[in-house]
């Protein structure tokens, strides 16, 4: 049985909630990892309304340090503390990361009854058993990261062969996981005939960034690219002003890296009463673009 990457989306909204859409957040579940991508004010409300148990968090992507991306840590890291939090929990993000978290832990009474990693990253910062995880900086008024969840291609043993040639489970199958042949009541069964190649997965993060000649080839065959759309391509001036996207960019990123889904979010409260422009705008270039609402989900 092969193990599904979740997405859960706890915040949409750009630097100014509605009432709709909470400050941005993105909860990534694979295996025994539930990877929270930024944390803005009210993610840990977000949680419980997608009836998720934050407790259950092990590592925090910052992207960067404006507001609405962080706010929600000193909640987050009171609720863990109240909750009987156990791990380490590590917390990632760009230059100056380590200064600001030093900082914001010195604006509350915190408990601190569990241990805290703070890094600062950039290239491959993490490494698990078949996945790991990428920064890449980019361009925006403040240092800025965009991030990668790769799940690395692994072979597999075809359970429904096992049973074809009645091959018991166990020890013996250990050279199959390797690639190897394996030898039974006198038969040599070939691992190619028993195994197969899951392919691998890449989720791509991009929240908060101007256009850069960094980011096709950094999310490239992203399986789903995220990214942010606070504006449309009419007002793309104001997009570069302020140091992001537009819509239609984001679209242009998607088909030239090849991705196969684009999720937009970090939509701007001014589209509100009428979302549907932001996404018509990327659709003009790529087809298969989403927008996102608050506590949506996706499983791949």
């Amino acid at each position: 049985m092969t193990s599904k990457i979740n997405l859960t989306f706890l915040g949409t909204s750009d630097a100014i909630p509605s009432a709709r859409r909470n400050h941005p957040a993105i909860l990534l579940n694979y295996n025994e990892e539930n990877i929270l991508v930024d944390c803005g004010e009210g993610t840990q409300r977000q949680f419980r309304k997608a009836e998720l148990n934050p407790n259950k968090v092990t590592r925090i992507l910052i992207t960067h340090w404006h507001g609405d991306h962080v706010l929600g840590i000193p909640g987050l890291l009171q609720t863990l503390s109240l909750g009987g939090y156990n791990k380490t929990l590590f917390i990632y993000g760009p230059k100056g990361t380590k200064y600001f978290m030093n900082n914001l832990l010195r604006t509350f009474v915190f408990v601190e009854n569990y241990k805290i990693q703070v890094e600062e990253v950039e290239g491959v910062f993490f490494r698990g058993k078949d996945f790991y995880l990428e920064a890449k900086p980019m361009t925006h008024s403040t240092p800025c990261n965009a991030y990668c969840f790769v799940k690395t291609g692994q072979l597999r043993i075809d359970k429904a062969k096992l049973k074809k040639y009645k091959l018991p489970e166990g020890p013996l199958l250990k050279d199959l996981k390797f690639g190897k042949s394996i030898k039974y009541e006198g038969k040599t069964y070939k691992a190619k005939d028993l195994t197969y190649l899951e392919e691998g997965k890449k989720i791509s993060f991009i929240l908060d960034s101007s256009i850069n000649d960094k980011m096709v080839s950094f999310v490239k065959d992203s399986d789903i690219l995220i990214t942010e759309s606070s504006f449309t391509s009419e007002l793309q001036d104001l997009a570069k002003e302020y140091g992001h996207l537009t819509a239609k960019q984001a679209g242009e990123i998607a088909k030239k890296s090849k991705s196969k889904e684009l999720i937009l979010t970090h939509i701007s409260s001014r589209y509100d009463k009428n979302p549907k422009i932001v996404l018509d705008d990327a659709k003009k270039v790529f087809k298969n673009s989403k927008m996102v609402q608050d506590l949506d989900r996706f499983e791949i």
